[in-house]
């Protein structure tokens, strides 16, 4: 009876601790996307430099992109890969399409949360400014700005990040250069960023990032991103950033979101934005730029289908007609996309 008794308490002993690791253990998330595009510039040739929908007159890939992701007690790990040239060679400032990689990592980072306020993260992560990201599921455009295109993509480093409240949280992290596996010159950079929720549907982030990169000068970027659900329908972004660099050069700009879904299947979005890239010297410099874009979400199930159109102004007359040798001020392109989420 004794050893009965002894037996049935190592049993539920076992059985408690084997539920509570099940239950501190959440399964391994497996998400990621995949996209492709058709698109046509106006002028019959590549004119608009902004990242991704670059090619013309040809039905292209975009990248299939993995994510995984595990959580153990308080230790989180994030692992993101993407292959294609969206997620290759195009999210790569230095990339020419000819590496011999063929894919990229977009997130390799681990994270503990010491209190339910307080957790840490380093690794190689998704930059932390601005509005817009790598994939295309976290866009409502499928063409991005021309301020996600001259900022930072990624920042590998080591960051902090304090909860006051469920509206009010501040991050403070060393960080590489930009969007690369290791630093060169040494940790570099130093961020920060403080994120504001006021009312209910409102969320503002004012980033910052400083720092020196190899062969480089000073620079830091001043950052605000935000967005409001002011209905159940209707949406509102914002984002505006300035960088300056010691001596001169870097950018600044703006860009108005405003999206109305009118159904759950279809979603309209117009994207207006106001860019300046300052005088460093060299040719080029110096203009500003104006862009609308004008885009469509049908949505069915994973799928979202995107048509778009945009225009683009440039003060410096620096697009080409079809001719490719007149300058013209004035670019207009039309694509269309799909873009399936998992």
């Amino acid at each position: 009876m004794k050893l009965k008794s002894l037996l049935t308490i190592a049993f539920l002993a076992f059985t408690s601790a084997a539920i509570a690791q099940e239950a501190a253990d959440a399964p391994l998330q497996i998400s990621g996307s995949a996209d492709a595009y058709y698109k046509y510039d106006f002028a019959k040739r590549p004119n608009i430099g902004t990242s991704f929908a670059s090619d013309h007159n040809s039905v292209s890939l975009g990248m299939l992109d993995l994510a995984l992701k595990k959580t153990t007690g308080k230790a989180s790990f994030v692992g993101e890969l993407s292959f294609g040239p969206r997620g290759q060679y195009q999210s790569i400032p230095n990339g020419d399409g000819t590496d011999v990689n063929s894919f990229h990592i977009q997130n390799l980072y681990t994270s503990y949360a010491f209190t339910d306020k307080f957790s840490m993260t380093a690794g190689y992560m998704g930059t932390f400014i601005g509005y817009e990201v790598i994939a295309p599921t976290g866009n409502f455009n499928y063409s991005t700005s021309y301020l996600f295109t001259n900022g930072p993509f990624q920042n590998a480093g080591i960051k902090g990040t304090y909860a006051f409240s469920s509206k009010v949280s501040l991050m403070v992290g060393l960080f590489n250069d930009w969007n690369v596996y290791k630093d060169l010159n040494g940790v570099s950079h130093v961020g920060a960023q403080l994120m504001l929720s006021p009312v209910k549907g409102w969320t503002a982030y004012l980033n910052v990032l400083s720092g020196t990169s190899a062969g480089a000068k000073n620079g830091t970027v001043l950052d605000l991103t935000t967005s409001y659900q002011v209905t159940e329908k209707v949406k509102i972004g914002l984002n505006a950033a300035d960088y300056s660099v010691d001596g001169g050069g870097g950018y600044g700009g703006g860009a108005l979101y405003l999206q109305n879904s009118f159904t759950p299947g279809f979603a309209l979005g117009l994207r207006g934005e106001m860019f300046t890239l300052k005088n460093n010297g060299t040719i080029g410099s110096g203009k500003d730029i104006t862009a609308v874009t004008l885009s469509g979400n049908f949505k069915s199930g994973g799928l979202t289908f995107i048509p778009e159109v945009r225009f683009d102004n440039d003060s410096n007359s620096s697009f080409l007609k079809s001719d490719g040798l007149t300058a013209t001020k004035s670019a207009s392109q039309f694509s269309l996309a799909v873009v399936y989420a998992f």
